[in-house]
């Protein structure tokens, strides 16, 4: 099969099967030799900064010398985001291969009377046979939905970390936000540290007795534990209380303000592996390189996109936009998929002052919210202007006009609407 063919059969994998049991994707590993035997697994789960936590984590360890596999979702542009090696996406020619193998193992399960794996099954299968094709040491894991029947829940892991807890994807993982941190403790495991970003009392309680139920080394990374200096040269600049950390200033390039939040909580897990071998100047060093996609990223000149997608991103990436601006004029360029709030997102976005004007664009397909649903929520909102484009480019035309030499906009309100923006953009 070309890799085209492959793509096209992977997205094609919901049409035809379910959700599995986690005793399922461990079956499916043993059809495959099982590839994550004698790997250091980091785990990652949360609602909100999974991926940049898992990025900057990814990029300390290869400071410290090691291999390293990078698991992520979803994939913005092109399906091999999902599976990094050492810090570079699978080539087209490994991924075709890696299939291959995959695909093998899979028939060999439906001849034994296993079902076919689904998307993000397959998927999670395959990166962990390519990590173990190239000898990685240590594979950075990035949980899908939840965490408690997550197919990457499937291995064992020596360390776990939880980002900030926030109400998303309710019709899977409950209505309250205890519910959804009891799904994402789901990925703690008897004896293996814990590391959580401090969100809310009732979130952070359901982190820390069920840590304490499995006897594990239980740090939650507090708001205090950081102080962000402010953004120059395009970086986010903040220090950390920590003596462990010195004096030393750090600097990101991905100016969200909830970044250094999402870096200090990668730092302590390096921290607590690592202990006094680690090098936190190379960490600092790594960090400032690392460029997350579609995450507060500037992907032209004063043209920003950010992946926000439920309520809580949207706070974030409100409370930096207010950080970096105060008159500048500021365009935003928004849409949603209709399974998210996006009532309430437009509601807290129609609220910002340095917002000048709102352009709205379709997402294409049938979960993108009709472009004359989203007018009407905008029109019952705000008096300022808003235009609205079916097709991204001609929005993203309209917004470059007007946003001309002096103006800033922002692309905001679906990762669908990122990937779009950088697949365009690029």
């Amino acid at each position: 099969m070309t890799y085209k063919e492959i793509v096209t059969y992977i997205e094609e994998i919901p049409r035809f099967t379910r959700k599995h049991s986690l005793a399922h994707t461990r079956e499916m590993l043993l059809f495959l030799g099982n590839p994550q035997n004698g790997k250091k697994i980091i785990h990652v789960a949360g609602t909100n900064g999974k991926g940049s936590v898992c990025a900057y984590l990814d990029a300390m360890l290869r400071a410290e010398g090691k291999s390293t596999g990078l698991f992520t979702s979803p994939h913005l542009v092109k399906m091999n985001e999902r599976i990094v090696l050492n810090g570079k996406q699978i080539s087209d020619e490994d991924f075709c291969e890696v299939f291959e193998e995959t695909m093998q193992a899979v028939r060999r399960m439906q001849d034994a009377g296993l079902e076919h794996p689904t998307f993000f099954e397959f998927l999670f299968a395959m990166a962990m046979k390519a990590y173990d094709r190239a000898g990685m040491e240590y594979i950075v894991l990035e949980t899908g939905l939840g965490g408690r029947l997550d197919a990457t829940s499937s291995v064992e892991p020596v360390a776990c970390v939880i980002t900030s807890i926030g109400l998303d994807h309710m019709e899977y993982l409950g209505d309250t936000v205890e519910q959804i941190a009891g799904e994402k403790a789901g990925i703690i495991r008897p004896e293996v540290p814990v590391f959580f970003a401090q969100t809310a009392p009732e979130s952070d309680s359901v982190i820390e007795k069920t840590a304490e139920k499995e006897g594990c080394f239980c740090k939650k990374i507090g708001k205090d534990a950081y102080e962000i200096l402010g953004i120059e040269d395009k970086h986010i600049a903040f220090s950390c209380a920590s003596a462990y950390y010195g004096t030393t200033t750090w600097k990101l390039n991905n100016i969200g303000t909830y970044q250094p939040g999402n870096a200090l909580l990668a730092m302590e897990v390096m921290r607590y592996l690592f202990k006094e071998n680690g090098h936190p100047q190379e960490w600092r060093t790594a960090l400032a390189r690392v460029k997350w996609a579609g995450r507060m990223e500037e992907i032209r000149p004063n043209v920003y996109i950010d992946g926000a997608h439920n309520e809580d991103g949207i706070r974030a990436f409100i409370e930096s936009v207010m950080l970096m601006h105060e008159q500048s004029p500021v365009i935003l360029l928004f849409s949603a998929v209709n399974d998210k709030r996006y009532d309430s997102m437009i509601e807290m976005l129609t609220g910002v002052d340095c917002i000048d004007q709102f352009c709205i664009t379709q997402i294409p397909g049938s979960r993108g919210v009709r472009i004359e649903e989203l007018t009407q929520q905008f029109a019952q909102r705000t008096d300022k202007p808003v235009h609205a484009f079916e097709d991204f480019r001609d929005a993203y035309d309209f917004c470059r006009r007007a946003k001309k030499d002096v103006g800033t906009l922002y692309i905001v309100g679906s990762l669908y609407l990122a990937g779009l923006a950088e697949d365009i953009l690029q």
